[in-house]
């Protein structure tokens, strides 16, 4: 456990690139969980992902509480590794299955079906940094390493 919690507690980086993930994810989250921020909700969002994407009930329950649940541990820094891990892989297989046909870029002008994976490799990249360094200064990792 205290190798999952490491952490350089004057970490900067990981701090910042905590907090930058785990607001972005957290907007998201928030839609799917409870309908902020013009989202439909629990309700709405386990019927858009049972129904028209296929997922089973557990799949779209997971989708939702990483998106949610792991971005408020990553902003506290609570088991950062394996909160970014969460959203690593679920944002991997977000990407593959449902924007890499798209191509690289974002849709800005409008003119694609789909938005590309640009967005993806920065949100992957914040992740696997993450992962590596753990949550850094004012995490709470780093006062659970510290106190043992």
């Amino acid at each position: 456990m205290k190798k999952l919690l490491s952490t350089n507690s004057n970490n900067w980086s990981a701090l910042i690139a905590r907090l930058a993930l785990g607001v972005t994810v957290f907007v998201h989250g928030a839609q799917k969980l409870f309908g902020w921020f013009g989202g439909y909700g629990f309700e709405g969002t386990m019927g858009f992902l049972t129904g028209q994407v296929g997922l089973p009930y557990f799949i779209a329950l997971l989708v939702i509480l990483i998106e949610s649940v792991a971005a408020l541990m990553l902003i506290a820094g609570v088991l950062t590794r394996v909160a970014a891990f969460g959203i690593f892989g679920l944002f991997t297989i977000i990407m593959i299955k449902f924007h890499s046909a798209h191509g690289f870029f974002m849709n800005w002008a409008g003119t694609q079906k789909g938005e590309g994976i640009e967005y993806f490799i920065i949100l992957l990249g914040v992740a696997l940094a993450l992962i590596i360094a753990g949550g850094g200064k004012g995490s709470v990792d780093a006062a659970l390493v510290r106190n043992k």
